[in-house]
């Protein structure tokens, strides 16, 4: 697997068409950080890590309003094959202010607003909306 976020984002994607409560996925410290995000904007329910060492496993609960995703909207936009980075001045807001996207900065893993008000660039890692 060449992609190991666009596969995460895949299968969030997929779980909510099937109205599923919860996905699992490989462990890994990005991926981790990254549906903290989530969690702590109100996307998705419960985050948490199963299993140990070798065999670990993030257990994400999804989040849904009247049998419907909270989460309309995944995108991937910094590829392996092409990263996308914003200066601090270039990240603007996703859909209006709805939505949000994940920027991997010198300081860690942070929305959009949080780099906005940090003063901070960074690769532009996903939009969610």
């Amino acid at each position: 697997m060449t992609d190991p976020i666009s596969d995460m984002l895949t299968r969030i994607r997929n779980a909510q068409a099937a109205l599923h409560q919860t996905v699992i996925v490989p462990f890994s410290q990005l991926k981790f950080n990254l549906v903290k995000i989530l969690e702590k904007e109100g996307f998705i329910n419960e985050v948490s890590v199963r299993g140990r060492k070798v065999k670990k496993n993030i257990e994400i609960k999804l989040k849904y309003e009247k049998n419907q995703p909270i989460i309309s909207g995944l995108k991937r936009v910094s590829k392996p094959g092409q990263r996308i980075y914003a200066a601090k001045d270039e990240i603007r807001p996703i859909r209006q202010g709805y939505g949000l996207a994940v920027i991997s900065t010198s300081q860690g893993l942070m929305t959009d607003k949080e780099a906005r008000i940090k003063k901070l660039g960074g690769e532009i890692i996903c939009e969610i909306w």
